[in-house]
């Protein structure tokens, strides 16, 4: 049952997505969408609203952007409660390190190993 729900819940995250751009055409990018998505699991998470989702559906609601969004968010109101101000800045940094090290790997990896096409 696990795995359903993580495959329901980010599946509709990533229709949401898809009907933004889909709809709104051609004022939103790719771009527009990474960014929307990290600041509203941000947000969610800072009103409290993002752990549930990630209780029920685990990493239906982790993995995609708005999970990245929720890391950094926790990070930070954990960072501002062990180390004052300067730990929002750390905190977040701190709890997505992983995620942000694999993909300046990985794009490095793609980078050298294929050659794009004009």
């Amino acid at each position: 049952m696990q795995f359903l729900l993580a495959f329901v819940v980010g599946g509709i995250i990533c229709v949401i997505g898809q009907l933004w751009m889909d709809l709104t055409r051609p004022s939103v990018t790719p771009a527009h969408i990474l960014v929307g998505y990290v600041i509203a699991g941000a947000l969610l998470s800072a009103f409290g609203l993002y752990q549930p989702l990630v209780d029920l559906a685990g990493a239906g609601a982790t993995i995609p952007l708005s999970g990245f969004g929720h890391s950094l968010a926790q990070g930070a109101i954990l960072g501002v409660q062990n180390k004052g101000l300067l730990g929002a800045f750390a905190g977040g940094i701190e709890a997505t390190a992983v995620g942000i090290a694999a993909a300046v790997v990985f794009g490095y990896a793609a980078a050298v190993l294929f050659n794009p096409r004009s």
